[in-house]
């Protein structure tokens, strides 16, 4: 039996809108995961910091404020730090094609842009968990 997978979702920075961030943490929650969400105006410590107690196996980001870059960014160096780079990021927002191929090489797991439907992120998260690899893989 597989552990249920542990998410943490954040809303880093100054963006104050969450309706996209709470429609996803609802839909990976419905699908059996366990899922905290941080809130708004989250710093990367603090998102890092919950992953961690959680023992979280993704963080996803929400970012709209065109601030992107750097907190991701900030988010995958406090991993480093911190030796956990098995905990994956993923995010959404909205996002220019041209940085999703630069977060993509910094080690962004997945950028999801609007529109994307909530099965396909509970699908990705799915296949992505590290939690939900079978034993011995």
């Amino acid at each position: 039996m597989s552990e249920r997978i542990r998410v943490v979702v954040a809303k880093p920075g100054l963006d104050g809108h969450d309706r996209g961030v709470k429609v996803v943490a609802r839909a990976l929650r419905d699908a059996g995961m366990e899922v905290v969400y941080t809130g708004l105006h989250q710093t990367p410590e603090q998102i890092v910091e919950t992953a961690l107690q959680e023992d979280a196996d993704l963080i996803g980001l929400s970012v709209l404020s065109g601030a992107h870059m750097t907190l991701f960014a900030r988010v995958l160096e406090l991993l480093g730090e911190r030796d956990a780079c098995d905990v994956k990021v993923f995010g959404g927002g909205i996002i220019p094609d041209e940085d999703v191929v630069t977060l993509s090489q910094m080690g962004v797991a997945k950028i999801f842009t609007p529109g994307t439907p909530t099965d396909d992120i509970v699908q990705w998260v799915r296949a992505n968990a590290p939690s939900a690899e079978p034993a011995g893989a």
